[in-house]
């Protein structure tokens, strides 16, 4: 019988397999990003070609003032179907004459296309001043502002991206004192633990997650991606801000979601392919996408 020969090492041939395409299969979308400065820099074709390559394809350019609402509802209309748009005053642009941005924001709603959704609105306790009195004011301000906005979004019967930063609880006392519908409520970005998301699920809301779901120090986000399930969870960049690992430390560009994405998929046990159908459904109901 003949004995099976032994290569030398120099003669073992290893064959690498072949990657899979990056885009194999996949439709996800950016539910939360800023392209204003990719605007500035006339790079838009070139970021929503680089996001294809990588199975991200349509994109919610998320307002946060009067500087950017017009650009958002433009871009939406030169990418029909690709760009969508969103208006709302952030909390960190709440300034004394916030109640003069509200008024202007009412009148996007006749716009061709729409705002698919109001927003980013809420509270942000992280960029206070340094001052208690002024601090107090401030907070104050953004509280009315989000009330009003919320008044609005009941107006125009339109699903809320919140912005809640270092103010959780601040933020579901004034939804559940407005009575707010908790199907249209999405917590963008969000960096709570399991427990606050037990919260945000019991009141019928949402959470969207970013690339910190990829850092090493953000256990607690991964425990809440687990918490919340497949049933309401999105996915967003934030780009330009927060880029995922293996990018941190980059700029970020929409198309890193995918990176979010397998990140999740992993911890909820799912195939990339079965996170992104659901994702993207779960994305497209939320903000009546067509």
């Amino acid at each position: 019988m003949r004995k099976n020969r032994v290569l030398p090492l120099r003669e073992i041939i290893i064959v690498p397999q072949p990657r899979r395409p990056f885009n194999a299969a996949m439709d996800l979308i950016d539910s939360h990003c800023h392209f204003e400065k990719f605007h500035q820099r006339g790079q838009v074709g070139a970021i929503i070609a680089r996001a294809a390559e990588l199975g991200v394809n349509r994109f919610i350019n998320i307002g946060t003032s009067m500087d950017d609402w017009a650009l958002y509802r433009d871009l939406a209309r030169k990418h029909l179907g690709k760009l969508f748009w969103t208006a709302g005053l952030h909390p960190c642009h709440v300034e004394e004459d916030w109640r003069d941005h509200v008024t202007a924001l009412s009148t996007y709603w006749t716009d061709d296309p729409a705002p698919v959704a109001l927003g980013e609105i809420g509270l942000d306790n992280f960029h206070l001043p340094k001052y208690p009195d002024e601090a107090a004011e401030v907070k104050k301000r953004q509280a009315d502002a989000f009330r009003a906005q919320l008044d609005m979004a009941f107006q125009f019967d339109a699903p809320i991206v919140v912005h809640s930063r270092n103010a959780f609880d601040e933020t579901m006392a004034i939804l559940e004192e407005k009575q707010f519908p908790g199907e249209k409520v999405v917590f963008h970005c969000f960096a709570e633990g399991p427990e606050e998301m037990k919260r945000l699920y019991a009141y019928g809301g949402r959470a969207s997650f970013t690339g910190i779901v990829t850092y090493k120090s953000a256990e607690n986000v991964r425990q809440a991606v687990i918490e919340q399930g497949i049933e309401r969870i999105m996915v967003e960049t934030d780009a330009p801000y927060l880029a995922p690992v293996p990018h941190r430390g980059k700029e970020c560009e929409p198309g890193y979601t995918r990176y979010t994405a397998e990140k999740c998929a992993e911890l909820l046990g799912l195939s990339l392919e079965d996170f992104a159908t659901r994702a993207t459904a779960n994305t497209e109901a939320f903000f009546g996408l067509k």
